[in-house]
């Protein structure tokens, strides 16, 4: 069996809704070494849909997006350099893979990395301890807000505690 880190490359994603014209709006990464990145994406100027039940989970209004968000070609770049050739591991996959392809599609730039379910990771019995894991990691990590940065550590941390606890 494959010897899997034990604290693998996280990305979380947040975006302006939860449907096909949402789009990414802020991008967490937290690495195997522990160093992190995190951007507020600025909105391509056809970039409008924005849901209010979305920015009530995140926090985060479009208007802080126009004023403090990066540029997306930045943020794209950012990303390619910071994990050219590696994987990262999502634990919403379905929505934060094509948030991502948004992003790297309207840049015109190819990613290069690739974006993985962090089911694909774990072993089956840590599934059993996941929820609970990751609800004590929150409160221990004591992360008020729910930012990508900090949905990315809460998710290593979780991966990192159900392999120790199902390892033992």
């Amino acid at each position: 069996m494959k010897k899997i880190n034990s604290r693998p490359n996280i990305i979380d994603i947040e975006a302006s809704g939860f449907g096909h014209d949402s789009y990414p709006i802020e991008v967490g990464v937290v690495l195997s070494s522990g160093k992190r990145y995190s951007r507020l994406i600025k909105p391509f100027s056809d970039w409008r849909h924005w849901c209010e039940k979305a920015e009530a989970v995140h926090g985060i209004e479009r208007q802080a997006l126009l004023e403090y968000g990066t540029d997306p070609q930045v943020v794209a770049r950012g990303l390619n350099n910071l994990l050219a050739g590696t994987t990262v591991y999502s634990d919403c996959w379905g929505v934060d893979k094509p948030w991502l392809e948004t992003l790297f599609y309207r840049c015109g730039l190819p990613m290069n990395f690739f974006i993985s379910p962090i089911e694909s990771i774990l072993a089956e019995p840590q599934m059993q301890y996941w929820q609970t894991t990751m609800e004590e990691a929150r409160k221990a990590l004591k992360l008020g807000r729910h930012r990508a940065s900090m949905d990315a550590l809460v998710i290593q941390e979780t991966f990192a505690n159900t392999l120790q606890l199902v390892q033992r």
